[in-house]
């Protein structure tokens, strides 16, 4: 599976045409790897639907014919950055959630892990909960299934007695709300967010402090509700 970008890269230089720059020589895992790290800026930044196989070529620096060759559509690619992202988030919340020692630390931890995640991929993030989602049936069905996915990874943590259909719905109540807070915080740094090459390490250390602060807080909500929870 193609890791989940962090960063993204191969912004072009406006000032020379792409068709005269030559592409750099790329092993083709390193140069799908670029490709997905490309797409994935420019849906973030411009929506699926403004974006063409043609900008992502340009800012690659190569040849559209080269994009096809590694992905068959723009839609394959979109749809492979979602799973991608999801099994991301997965594995991310899973692990963090590994080494609680007891309820209310997991619930803590799991926010922590997922927006740790948002604020080291912003992009990423942008991609799910931007505002810019494509108006596509198809496409629309495959952002629902990552949310559900994630539900389906945080049922198993709500151990309070209840029956499964109780326990899905919790889950999906606990998605929504770090989906709310995830749009907010989007919202809120799109105006000033710094480029990865303009960052410092105050900057990250920022984020990271905001990322614990934000699953701290969100954990005291959810935290009061679940503990009060019981099969009705």
């Amino acid at each position: 599976m193609t890791a989940m970008p962090t960063t993204a890269t191969g912004h072009p230089d406006r000032e020379v045409p792409a068709a005269t720059r030559p592409a750099r020589r790329l092993t083709a895992d390193a140069r799908r790897r670029q490709l997905f790290d490309v797409a994935l800026s420019l849906f973030a930044e411009h929506g699926y639907s403004a974006t063409t196989m043609d900008d992502i070529a340009e800012a690659a620096g190569v040849t559209k014919p080269l994009v096809y060759q590694h992905f068959e559509s723009k839609r394959a690619l979109y749809l492979e950055l979602l799973d991608v992202f999801s099994h991301s988030m997965i594995d991310r919340i899973v692990q963090a959630t590994a080494a609680a020692e007891g309820p209310r630390q997991q619930v803590e931890l799991g926010f922590a892990g997922y927006f740790e995640l948002m604020v080291d991929n912003e992009h990423a993030f942008r991609l799910l909960y931007g505002r810019d989602a494509p108006d596509d049936v198809e496409l629309g069905a495959a952002l629902r299934r990552v949310e559900e996915t994630i539900a389906q990874a945080i049922d198993p943590l709500i151990d309070a007695g209840l029956d499964p259909e109780h326990r899905l719905l919790l889950a999906h109540a606990v998605v929504g709300m770090a989906e709310g807070a995830s749009r907010h915080w989007l919202d809120a740094h799109r105006a000033h967010r710094t480029s990865e090459e303009g960052a410092t390490p105050e900057d990250e250390v920022d984020r990271a402090a905001e990322a614990s602060r934000m699953a701290a807080q969100l954990a005291d909500f959810a935290w009061a509700g679940l503990r009060q929870v019981h099969r009705i």
